[in-house]
């Protein structure tokens, strides 16, 4: 019996409920408009269920873990920490759960969403087509997301690898993993299984944390190496094979082809945007590699009606770019203002310990962009009394500067992702760097690093000839 096919009208159209398409959505329908979202996997998308909620749920396990170990250094005898990684598995499994209620179906049926749990595609420009539905919309959103990229090396897809949708719920733990990639996800991954006691081998082909700071991803590197992690840099996978239980990556690193024997794979060689199944050409919805063909205001050239966020538009792949991207929808859909993609500096925070955090340009980009009217002005966390008091000293706040202005600033160090939100707020808002320095920061906090950062930007000119010249004539005045 053929199932018949609902026609709906809709305001707004959504397809995927992430980050972007859920908050676009719930926008939408606060302020009165008629929404119809669909989904076909989970709510929630890739971030709640296999990205950055699990990720840093496994990582608070991991660190945990370590804190025992380096408790002695505190004057605290303890034993050897000892990983139970079913329990583990289900300290992730409840961060989710407490979280998922608010990505639920249920929340968002209750402000007036009706959400769709089919697979979408276009039946022509003005039109969404599922399994029972038809959805003529006035504005139509692609937020779909990313997976895993498979890079295609030989052997690989005959192997049991692991991506991040099936690493965090891995029936055995793993005694020695191998991880394809040394980006944000790479060395997250191998400091956590390393931390709760796995044996992990880490191939990248280039540098490890390539978007970072040079300086200050060396600074991690070098402290993963130093908990026990073998990051192999400038050694490209080759092949891959699977003997006896055992995964062999075939590698070559310029002057030999070491290969790497373990009992895992994780793939974490970046991500690409999920188009499949979308029937972009029945839409005139123009699309590449990287995702949908949209400018600054996220709105396909081709098609009037159709607006991409998040990684389905094919700029920085974080979960919180795909809740500005629906904000900037918001507010030029609705409130027909002019704000664009490009509107604020993007923060990007690897979670290692120490954390590596970087927000617009990176000392190396400015001066390649402006040349020698570019200056850094750094403070080191060993000089920050908080980090000496807890013993935590590695790290630097680095602002980067063109004519005075920021432009940049790179942090590595203990909570260097929270530290850098204040940079962020200055540099969002077009302050001036002696904002940084004009605040009264609460003693001992970390976040001072940032302040003594731009205030040694300021010393020259404070402690100068000229300033010293100034207070000898000002003493003369009674």
């Amino acid at each position: 019996m053929t199932q018949s096919v609902k026609d709906l009208k809709a305001d707004l159209c959504v397809i995927g409920a992430g980050s972007g398409g859920l908050s676009a959505a719930a926008g939408a329908a606060m302020l009165g408009l008629k929404v119809v979202l669909y989904e076909k996997h989970e709510m929630g998308g890739d971030c709640l269920n296999y990205g950055c909620v699990p990720s840093k749920a496994l990582l608070s396990a991991a660190r945990a873990a370590a804190d025992v170990r380096h408790a002695r250094k505190y004057g605290i005898q303890t034993e050897d920490p000892k990983t139970d990684w079913a329990a583990v598995k289900a300290h992730v499994a409840g961060a989710i759960a407490t979280i998922a209620p608010v990505d639920s179906q249920e929340r968002f049926e209750g402000l007036g969403v009706t959400v769709i749990r089919e697979a979408a595609r276009f039946a022509d420009k003005a039109t969404i087509a599922s399994e029972t539905t038809r959805t003529r919309a006035r504005r139509i959103i692609v937020a779909t997301g990313s997976r895993a990229f498979i890079p295609p090396i030989e052997g690989l897809k005959d192997v049991p690898y692991l991506t991040n949708e099936t690493i965090f719920t891995l029936p055995d733990f793993p005694e020695h993993l191998i991880i394809l990639g040394g980006g944000p996800i790479g060395l997250e991954m191998a400091q956590a299984f390393t931390r709760l006691g796995a044996k992990v081998t880490v191939i990248e082909m280039g540098r490890a944390l390539p978007r970072a700071d040079a300086a200050h991803a060396a600074i991690a590197v070098k402290a993963l190496r130093g908990e026990g992690v073998t990051l192999l840099e400038q050694h490209k996978a080759q092949r891959v094979s699977h003997e006896n239980g055992r995964i062999r990556v075939h590698t070559d690193n310029g002057s030999g082809t070491p290969v790497i024997e373990g009992s895992h794979l994780l793939v974490a060689t970046g991500r690409r945007a999920v188009l499949d199944g979308l029937d972009l050409e029945a839409g005139g919805v123009e699309f590449d590699h990287k995702g949908i063909t949209v400018g600054d205001t996220l709105r396909s050239g081709s098609n009037s009606r159709v607006w991409a966020l998040g990684d389905a538009a094919g700029k920085e792949q974080f979960t919180h770019i795909a809740g500005w991207h629906a904000s900037v929808f918001t507010r030029r859909a609705f409130f027909k203002q002019g704000t664009k993609a490009s509107s604020l500096p993007v923060p990007a925070v690897t979670y290692t310990s120490p954390e590596v955090a970087q927000l617009g340009l990176t000392e190396a980009e400015a001066r390649e962009k402006f040349g020698s009217e570019v200056t850094a002005s750094a403070f080191p966390f060993h000089e920050n009394d908080r980090a000496i008091a807890e013993g935590k000293t590695l790290g630097e706040c680095k602002l980067v500067l063109h004519k005075g202005k920021l432009v940049g600033a790179s942090i590595v160090g203990e909570g260097a992702g929270d530290i850098l939100q204040l940079v962020s707020v200055a540099m969002s808002n077009g302050l001036k760097l002696t904002a940084l320095t004009n605040f009264i920061s609460p003693y001992p906090t970390r976040a001072e690093v940032v302040k003594r950062a731009a205030s040694a930007h300021f010393t020259p000119v404070v402690f100068g000839k000229n300033s010293r010249r100034l207070v000898g004539l000002l003493q003369r005045i009674p």
